[in-house]
């Protein structure tokens, strides 16, 4: 098999071939394998997951297990990130041209079965949303943006969401992390049992609706007073990748947060410290992470003080020196302290 192209390994580093499993896996026990090994597998030279030992070329060292996850959370963020900018374009770009045709016909109605129609005022969104669930079959996907959840939000759709178990139609809800803390979510999630379930993440894109991956529902204006109902097959698909994805980078409501690898800060303090270091002001982070901006502006003294930073711009050079801009990852825990750690042993 030697000498065999690319072309006969078309995968990436999160789903090596078996050949590839067991070079790369062998490699990393022993620390170094042949340069003869990876013949077979050159997927592991083209995906930087072996390369060249510079005390002896004739031998290949592995990239660490960590720094190759790293890499591949850093590629899903990216897309993931891509993915949200898109859909706040074609949310600009749909409330644009929702404009023009109220201009052209105020009071024309809607044609039934339309790919995409505006909905506008309040009672005409919950006449959609009715009708929806009543026709909803075998699932519905939400992304509930915001913070802590509000009894009367929770209690809005509550009787849709009855409706729904009676029927046995599965849920999976997306929240922020700031939505844990919320006993009325925590009430909510009881009371629909298994039927439903829920993950969070720092932040999410603004509200989305899916019925049965046939139908969607997103905001048309800030105030949520218009909506768009969405029937194109194109459209509906595209908000459900974006969903799944999301999805996949999500942690359940039920398990814990994970720890930052810092000493002395929160993975929210992370979040808002990856925020900064795009260069967002307060308002706005506190706005897409679901938090108040005295909340936040509290957060960041606190970072300030973890970090040593005297000002806001010798924060931001900190953020990035100890890794929470998010394009590498953290020290060790020990690292801000000037410990230095044991280096792990090949076993």
């Amino acid at each position: 098999m030697a000498g065999h192209g690319a072309e006969e390994h078309p995968h990436g580093a999160d789903r090596l071939c078996e050949a590839g499993d067991r070079v790369y896996s062998r490699a990393v026990r022993r620390g170094r394998v042949p340069r003869t090994d990876a013949g077979p597998v050159p997927c592991l030279l083209e995906l930087g997951l072996l390369h060249p030992d510079p005390d002896d070329m004739d031998w290949l060292v592995p990239t660490s297990p960590q720094e190759v996850m790293t890499r591949l959370l850093r590629g899903v963020y990216d897309e993931v990130s891509a993915s949200q900018r898109r859909v706040g374009s074609a949310v600009a770009a749909f409330e644009w041209y929702a404009g023009l045709g109220r201009q052209l016909n105020t009071f024309a109605a809607p044609a039934e079965g339309s790919a995409i129609r505006v909905l506008d005022g309040l009672s005409r969104i919950q006449a959609a949303m009715d009708e929806a669930t009543e026709a909803c079959t075998t699932e519905v996907l939400t992304v509930q943006p915001g913070g802590i959840r509000r009894e009367a939000e929770l209690t809005e759709g509550l009787h849709r969401a009855l409706a729904l178990r009676g029927r046995g139609v599965r849920m999976r809800d997306l929240y922020t992390h700031v939505a844990r803390h919320g006993q009325g979510l925590l009430n909510y999630l009881e009371l629909m049992g298994d039927t439903v379930e829920a993950r969070t993440l720092d932040e999410v894109i603004d509200r989305l609706i899916l019925f049965d991956r046939t139908v969607a529902f997103i905001p048309a204006n800030a105030d949520r007073t218009m909506a768009l109902e969405l029937r194109h097959p194109a459209l509906v698909e595209y908000l459900v990748t974006v969903f799944e994805r999301l999805w996949r980078l999500a942690i359940p409501l039920t398990a814990p947060l994970p720890d930052t690898g810092i000493e002395g800060i929160s993975h929210r303090e992370q979040s808002i410290a990856a925020l900064l270091a795009e260069g967002h002001q307060d308002a706005v982070i506190a706005e897409r992470l679901g938090i108040s901006v005295r909340t936040c502006r509290a957060h960041i003294a606190r970072l300030s003080e973890t970090l040593g930073a005297a000002s806001r711009t010798q924060l931001g050079v900190r953020i990035a020196q100890v890794g929470l801009d998010g394009h590498r990852p953290p020290p060790p825990a020990t690292a801000l302290t000037g410990r230095d750690r044991e280096p792990p042993t090949a076993r």
